[in-house]
C-alpha cells in the first residue's frame, strides 16, 4: 500500500497566497424536477464566495448522476453547456448513494471538496464557514443537524437512537451528521486507500483522523420532487453501518447462547428435581413446545446474522468495481 507523504498535501498553503480550489460534490438520483434550482443557487453561492476571495476562481460544481431514469443527465449536459461552473460525471448504472458520492470524491480535484445533497435540504449558508474553518486548518469540515424540526416524530427518534445505538457499539459517528461536510485534500487520498465494497462513509470518514471541526445547520424541506432514501433505503443503510463497523452482534449472538444455555440447564435440573422428588411431574405439550419454538427461532435468527456478516466477506473477497462511469460533461471533459 503506498504511503501518503504530507508534504504533498501542505495544510493551509494558501493561508497567505491564491485561494484554495473548492468543488462541490452532488450525487444525483431522479433529480430532474429540482436541479436547476439547484444549480442556480449554487452558481450564485460560488460567484459571492470567489467574489469575496474565499474560493479560487477555478472552483466548480460536479453532479453524480447515479443512473437516473428521469432527465437528470440530459439536464446536467445542458447546464455544463450553459455555465462554466458545472460538471458533470454519469454512472453507467445505478449504484447507490454511496458509491454515487464517493466516486465524484474519488474523481474530482481541487484543496477541498463539499459533498451535499442536490434536493436543496441542506443549508447552503452555512458553507462559507466551513471554508473559513477550513482554511484555518480543519481538514474535516462537519455539517450537523441544529434540530430535527422538520423530521416525523418516529423519524426523529430512530434516527437519533440510531446515532446513540451506533456509539455504543463503539462506531465512532459524529451525531446528526449525514453527508454534509467539507473534506481537504490529505483526507481524501486517505478514503482513497479504504477498499471496502459496503461503503458507510459517516462511519469511514472519522476514522481518518486529522483536525475537526463541526457547524451546525437547519435542514429544510426538499425544494421539489421526492425523496430519493424510503424506509427501505434507510434501514438498510442503518444495517450497513452495523454491520460494516462493528462485531457487536455476533458477540450478542455469543452472549444469547451462554444466557440461553444458562436457563436451559437450570429448566432442566429443575424438571429432573419435579420428577425424582415430587408427585406432581405431569406430562405436557407446552415443556415441549415453547423450549422448541424459543430455541429454533434464536438458532435462525443467530443464523442470519452470521450468514450477513458471511455475505460481506463473500462479496468483498470478490473485489468488483464500485463504480463505472460511462461520460463526463462539463470543462474536464466534451460532453
Amino acid at each position: 500500500m503506498e504511503l501518503i507523504d504530507p508534504t504533498r498535501f501542505p495544510r493551509a498553503s494558501w493561508a497567505t497566497g491564491a485561494p484554495p480550489v473548492v468543488n462541490f460534490v452532488l450525487p444525483c438520483y431522479n433529480e430532474e424536477a429540482v436541479l436547476r434550482e439547484t444549480a442556480s443557487r449554487l452558481g450564485t453561492l460560488l460567484g459571492e464566495l470567489k467574489a469575496a476571495g474565499l474560493i479560487a476562481p477555478a472552483s466548480s460544481a460536479y453532479y453524480i448522476d447515479d443512473g437516473s431514469r428521469d432527465g437528470t443527465w440530459a439536464l446536467i449536459e445542458t447546464l455544463a453547456r450553459e455555465r462554466g461552473d458545472a460538471c458533470g460525471i454519469k454512472l453507467s448504472r445505478n449504484r447507490g448513494h454511496q458509491n454515487a458520492l464517493l466516486c465524484g470524491l474519488m474523481s474530482v480535484g481541487g484543496d477541498a471538496l463539499i459533498s451535499l445533497d442536490a434536493d436543496l435540504q441542506d443549508d447552503l449558508s452555512i458553507i462559507p464557514d466551513m471554508i473559513r474553518a477550513f482554511r484555518n486548518g480543519d481538514e474535516l469540515v462537519y455539517a450537523v443537524r441544529r434540530r430535527r424540526d422538520t423530521d416525523t416524530f418516529f423519524k426523529r427518534f430512530t434516527a437519533e437512537g440510531y446515532y446513540k445505538v451506533l456509539a455504543a457499539m463503539g462506531v465512532e459517528v459524529v451525531f446528526n451528521h449525514a453527508d454534509y461536510r467539507l473534506m481537504g485534500r490529505r483526507p481524501l487520498e486517505a478514503l482513497r486507500s479504504y477498499g471496502e465494497t459496503h461503503l458507510f462513509l459517516r462511519g469511514m470518514i472519522p476514522q481518518l483522523g486529522y483536525r475537526s471541526s463541526v457547524v451546525a445547520f437547519d435542514r429544510a424541506e426538499r425544494f421539489a420532487g421526492e425523496s430519493k432514501y424510503p424506509l427501505s433505503k434507510m434501514l438498510s443503510l442503518a444495517w450497513r453501518g452495523v454491520t460494516s463497523f462493528s462485531a457487536a452482534p455476533l458477540r450478542a449472538i455469543t452472549g444469547l447462547g451462554a444466557f440461553v444455555s444458562v436457563i436451559s440447564v437450570a429448566l432442566g435440573l429443575w424438571a429432573l428435581f419435579v420428577r425424582l422428588f415430587t408427585e406432581v411431574a405431569l406430562p405436557g405439550w407446552a415443556s415441549t413446545v415453547i423450549p422448541m419454538y424459543l430455541l429454533g427461532g434464536i438458532q435462525l435468527l443467530s443464523l442470519g446474522v452470521i450468514g450477513e456478516y458471511l455475505a460481506k466477506v463473500y462479496e468483498a473477497s470478490k473485489q468488483r468495481p464500485r463504480f463505472h462511469v460511462e461520460a463526463i460533461t462539463g470543462h474536464w471533459g466534451q460532453p
